[in-house]
């Protein structure tokens, strides 16, 4: 008991003690304008973000390198555009914020995010504003950037008549775009079709994408900006549905076209009956970025020349029956956000050993010139023998001898892309001791791939 009250006693002359001599207490803050908060960037950039819309939420930390405790007096936005950006310092929203402390050698983190009004122009447009800090007297700022992207809207649009599409400011497609039989929906040099979650374009009529080398026609998500770092949306798969050409559907051109960040890619539907087979012709495009095949082709009919297949989680390209010419393209699967769970082309209905109930033909292929290689397997596992298949002077992943199917191949050998995965950088151009150049058959080359995506003379 007496320990006790000894115990009791100290306690209570150390809270007297400090009541009675505060002087003896060392002030927490320090007042030092030499004693300022770091950040971790100069400029924040919220990258190029479509006018009305909130951004994503972007942040920066704000350090106190002292061992005191710092005491900023004032955070507050500032500049000509300030009014369109909004922040959150350590948990509070607004605009303007006092007294905000940063324990010594901690941080605290503000969250940026920004609506941008329209500015009536086709092209981006910069807007900046700061952040100032106040501390000890002494004002600092971090930039704030972004590029604000006027957009023209279509909300479930339905194309009954022969229509255009050929602004310079990017479309966004809300529900689905829909090419009604009969019409024809052509889409002009370097128009840009970015659709919402869970959109889609249904042809049941005729799509004719015209690009160009300098101006391709691209069909993405409409999400812009990074993910986390500096890992792009533009790499993520499955912001939007994809393509689908119905039965029945012909005459369907994409030249010089990219379709990107699918969940379902291109999908062909050949239908029961192939009266009027469902066709599509791809001159230099690219199909890739999918969270299963970037091509799906059922009783249809495919034409490929110079175009590239690339980064589906399903695999890359199934052919069930119809009738395909695939020639100086590339079929690569580098996809970054699950195990791939396919081959990089499927033939399926090429034998009648093949479960096909729809009693329609089996499937003629030519693949010519081509690249098939990447991360899993290249071709689906089945004996080709007797099947109307021919893959030609083609370089392959597999091991492998030629025979009357495969003639003239390059068996076991990576082609050398310039990709390069683990830094998320993601080209299927070549380097100048790869294996495959000199590959290819000149009698091969139709008239539509004397030049590649790039504009460049195949020199074979």
């Amino acid at each position: 008991m007496k320990k006790l009250l000894i115990a009791i006693l100290s306690v209570v002359l150390c809270v007297l003690a400090s009541a009675l001599f505060p002087s003896c207490i060392e002030d927490s803050f320090t007042d030092s304008p030499s004693d300022q908060p770091g950040f971790s960037v100069d400029t924040l950039k919220l990258g190029t973000v479509f006018t009305e819309e909130m951004t994503v939420t972007h942040r920066f930390s704000v350090r106190n390198p002292a061992s005191k405790s710092l005491l900023i007096s004032r955070i507050a936005l500032s500049g000509e555009y300030a009014r369109y950006f909004r922040l959150n310092v350590d948990g509070f929203s607004g605009r303007d914020f006092a007294n905000v402390e940063i324990r010594g050698r901690d941080s605290i983190f503000v969250l940026v995010e920004a609506t941008l009004p329209p500015a009536g122009r086709d092209l981006p447009f910069e807007m900046n504003a700061h952040v100032d800090f106040t501390t000890n007297g002494v004002t600092r700022s971090v930039v704030l950037n972004a590029l604000g992207q006027d957009v023209e809207r279509l909300k479930a649009l339905c194309v009954s008549t022969d229509m255009t599409l050929d602004s310079p400011k990017p479309y966004q497609i809300f529900d689905s775009l829909v090419v009604e039989p009969s019409a024809t929906l052509r889409l002009a040099p370097g128009t840009r079709l970015c659709f919402h979650d869970k959109a889609s374009l249904i042809v049941r009529g005729t799509l004719i994408s015209d690009g160009t080398v300098d101006d391709p026609v691209i069909l993405s998500g409409d999400r812009t900006g990074n993910v986390v770092t500096d890992i792009s949306f533009d790499l993520m798969s499955r912001q939007w549905e994809g393509v689908r050409f119905c039965s029945g559907s012909s005459d369907n051109i994409l030249r010089n076209t990219i379709i990107k960040n699918t969940v379902n890619g291109v999908l062909i539907d050949g239908g029961e009956t192939h009266d009027v087979p469902t066709s599509l012709t791809m001159i230099n495009s690219r199909l890739r970025n999918s969270g299963g095949l970037v091509l799906d082709a059922v009783h249809a009919d495919v034409t490929a020349v110079g175009c590239e297949f690339a980064e589906g989680g399903a695999g890359l390209v199934r052919l069930q029956g119809g009738n395909h010419r695939f020639s100086q393209s590339t079929f690569a699967n580098y996809y970054l956000f699950a195990a791939i769970a396919g081959p990089a082309i499927t033939f399926d209905h090429f034998s009648y050993d093949t479960e096909d109930e729809t009693g329609l033909p089996l499937m003629s292929a030519r693949i010519d010139n081509s690249i098939i290689y990447g991360l899993g397997s290249d071709l689906s596992h089945g004996d080709l023998t007797g099947s109307d298949i021919l893959i030609r002077n083609c370089l392959l992943k597999s091991r492998g001898t030629d025979d009357d199917n495969f003639i003239s191949c390059v068996w076991e050998s990576d082609p050398l892309y310039y990709t390069v995965r683990n830094e998320y950088f993601f080209d299927y151009r070549l380097h100048d001791d790869s294996p495959a150049i000199g590959v290819g058959d000149p009698e091969l080359i139709g008239p539509d791939g004397s030049r590649d995506g790039y504009g460049l003379d195949r020199g074979l």
